[in-house]
């Protein structure tokens, strides 16, 4: 073998370029099985790399071992020289070949096929379909799988393709406590993914009632109307964390990508911002250089403030989802405790800010809500101060001035920069939607909310707000169509219950039936019945079911109805009892005016009301006009169309109650043709409220009865309480 050619001659006749050419072949199919499917059985990524690393070793091993054996028919022997009488009197070598070359091409076919099916998947997952106008007009027409996630099989003609749904992950940690670290992990993933403009992201709320894994993923992505899922888990462990994250087309259930991240808390960030770049890759979407830089941006690299912010994180959403202010509360020194941490962390800045404004906003838990207002302002401006170019910061500067301020153009401005920076984010159009809405931009707000729920399909809050928005109009038929279906995604979301009664009310004046539809133990479900009971006029049930009811901030907040002691005292007024009335008043004067101090804005003006209100009851008939002047004032600072007309509303009925027809007719009349009211109020109460018994009998109060007879409703209870309310 001294010459080159008989060198390359002696490895064809023993199969070693065969052998070579069959174990690499085999080889590159044994690591794509590795990375396909190891991760879906929660095998650690290391053990990836160990068989790569083994065959690695292999192969020279096998190449000596084809030099020195051979495989006849008699068994595996060692190869004798090329000359010897063994070799000469030595089985076919060609039966050999064949058999090797069987292997190769066998082996080839798998990888192909394997390779192919990848292929295949990567292109299903991106093709856009068409028709996804014509589904959003059907929509629009129909109100829609896209509010209430049902779907049809038409429907997934209108899936954009770059589309995507994250689930929530699977809690594999022995430690159950673990899972505000597991919704966290989902929810920063899925923040990342909503900062890439080209991908149409789900929100979380819609896709919690799923669970990690839901029998048909395929019904999913039709309900959902995405083309593809991402399932995930998490197992944390003393200072180690595995996540498991695989992509799957929604429509062939096929998988797309998977991957496992072995981590310590230590080095755990970023790995959200890996997650989303590999899905955008495989979803062909298209980075800018700053979603790209942003990707790769950790919210912060200390491991106590990461622990503390996910923590945080999960109180806050629990009071989002049921506008608990109890978590909301319990959410905020968890940031402020993040922040201590690392005061570079813009993202609990701007997360704080916005808890903090929503605390203020329902009313604050019972602390101080200017307080609160003013802490969310000024976390907010830190925010942005430290990351400009962070949506949150924005979107939380947008609360400050919507809740804060008042101020709702300055509001749409930082709503709109969140947007440009965030394209697809519900949340940040939901805002919008809002903001639009207490503008008495009700086509705009329609529009804002209808955007936020093809991101969000299946938020029963959302169904909600488009609800009150018809009914803002006095579109009640709509009104009830949305509420309806907010109740088809969440039977016990009782603000949509409140509301679908009183759109029941509200355009037919079937008091019955509005009562029917808010039975329940719920507070706020007790709240609208006695109100409910009030207009029937049966005043000693209702102030019993009020009684029941606990005197907690949740359930009496500041301004907008008035404390618990004022609303008994009303009832006993209604009821012609001033001897139990009168002390009820007086006492919750004190508690009115200790509250204004706390109040910002609009709110105030309710505030100067329920004031106004004791103060009439009381016979201080002079002081009382002057707080309803107070109210008026605030009002007419504001630009707010949507609880505007119900503060004018308001003071109307103060002036009827100090039985001055002359103000309270033209105020009402005023309210009554202000785009807005129909959210709280309609013609047909006319005849059934008794705050205008006072005034009932007068002219001009008759004048208006005419005006609005197609609105009187059927059935109208006894109206005996008007001798019964003292003369003030």
């Amino acid at each position: 073998m001294a010459d080159g050619g008989g060198f390359f001659e002696e490895l064809k006749r023993r199969h070693v370029w065969r052998v070579a050419i069959a174990y690499a072949v085999v080889a590159w199919l044994l690591v794509q099985v590795a990375t396909q499917v190891f991760p879906f059985f929660n095998i650690p990524d290391w053990t990836v790399r160990l068989v790569v690393i083994l065959i690695a070793i292999g192969f020279p091993i096998a190449v000596i071992f084809a030099w020195v054996y051979e495989l006849t028919p008699e068994g595996i022997r060692r190869t004798a020289p090329a000359d010897s009488p063994e070799a000469r009197a030595a089985h076919d070598s060609r039966q050999i070949g064949r058999k090797l070359n069987a292997v190769i091409i066998g082996t080839l076919v798998l990888a192909v096929g394997l390779l192919g099916w990848r292929l295949l998947a990567l292109r299903q997952a991106p093709a856009a379909v068409v028709a996804q106008t014509s589904a959003r007009a059907t929509d629009a027409r129909s109100g829609t799988a896209s509010s209430t996630g049902s779907s049809s099989p038409a429907s997934a003609a209108s899936v954009p393709g770059k589309s995507i749904a994250v689930l929530p992950f699977e809690n594999l940690s022995a430690d159950k406590d673990n899972e505000y670290f597991v919704a966290g992990m989902q929810d920063l993933i899925l923040t990342k993914l909503a900062d890439i403009g080209d991908l149409k992201v789900i929100s979380r709320t819609s896709t919690l009632q799923y669970g990690s894994h839901p029998e048909n993923l395929k019904t999913v992505g039709e309900q959902l109307r995405v083309a593809t899922i991402l399932e995930g888990s998490v197992q944390k462990q003393g200072n180690q964390v595995l996540v498991n994250v695989q992509l799957i087309n929604a429509r062939t259930e096929s998988h797309i990508w998977a991957e496992s991240y072995t981590r310590t808390l230590d080095n755990v960030f970023g790995v959200e911002g890996e997650v989303a770049g590999k899905i955008a890759t495989a979803l062909n979407a298209k980075l800018s250089p700053a979603q790209s830089a942003q990707l790769a941006e950790a919210p912060t690299t200390n491991k106590a403030a990461y622990d503390l912010f996910l923590r945080a994180e999960y109180q806050a959403n629990k009071g989002l989802i049921n506008y608990d202010t109890a978590s909301y509360k319990a959410a905020i020194p968890l940031y402020q405790q993040a922040i201590q941490h690392d005061v570079n962390f813009a993202l609990a800045y701007a997360r704080l800010s916005y808890t903090e404004s929503e605390l203020a906003w329902f009313g604050g838990g019972g602390g101080n809500v200017k307080q609160l207002v003013q802490q969310a302002r000024a976390d907010a401006e830190q925010a942005l101060q430290l990351q400009p170019d962070l949506a949150t910061a924005h979107l939380a500067i947008g609360y400050s001035e919507y809740y804060g301020r008042g101020d709702y153009a300055a509001a749409l401005q930082a709503f709109s920069t969140a947007l440009k920076l965030k394209p697809n984010d519900a949340e940040t159009l939901a805002a919008q939607g809002y903001v639009e809405r207490r503008e008495g931009r009700v086509d705009d707000a329609i529009a804002s909310f209808r955007q936020a729920q093809a991101l969000d399909p299946r938020n029963s809050a959302l169904a909600y707000e488009l609800g009150t928005t018809y009914q803002a109009a006095s579109a009640y038929p709509e009104a009830e169509g949305a509420f309806q279906r907010a109740l088809a995604l969440d039977p016990d979301n009782r603000n949509a219950k409140a509301y679908y009664s009183n759109a029941i009310l509200l355009s037919t004046g079937d008091i019955p039936r509005a009562l029917a539809a808010v039975q329940g133990d719920d507070p706020q479900l007790k709240l609208q019945r006695v109100v409910l009971l009030t207009y029937q006029r049966e005043f000693k049930t209702a102030l019993a079911l009020l009684d029941g009811i606990p005197d907690t901030p949740d359930n009496f907040p500041p301004a907008l109805n008035g404390p618990k002691t004022e609303q008994q005292a009303t009832l006993y007024r209604l009821m012609g009892d001033d001897v139990h009335a009168r002390p009820l008043f007086a006492q919750s004067l004190p508690e009115l005016r200790a509250q204004l101090k706390m109040l910002t804005g609009i709110s105030r003006a309710f505030q100067w009301e329920n004031i106004a209100y004791a103060e009439i009851a009381l016979g201080q008939t002079a002081t009382g006009l002057d707080s309803i002047a107070k109210s008026m004032k605030i009002l007419g600072n504001a630009k707010d169309r949507l609880y505007g007309p119900q503060i004018v509303l308001f003071n109307a009925q103060l002036y009827a109650q100090a039985r001055r027809p002359d103000l309270a007719v033209p105020l009402l009349s005023k309210a009554l043709a202000t785009s807005g009211i129909g959210i709280y109020y309609s013609p047909v109460l006319l005849w059934l409220d008794p705050y205008w018994d006072p005034i009932r009998h007068e002219p001009r109060f008759q004048a208006l009865l005419r005006k609005y007879a197609k609105y009187q409703p059927a059935v109208i209870p006894a109206a005996d309480s008007t001798a019964a309310i003292p003369p003030t």
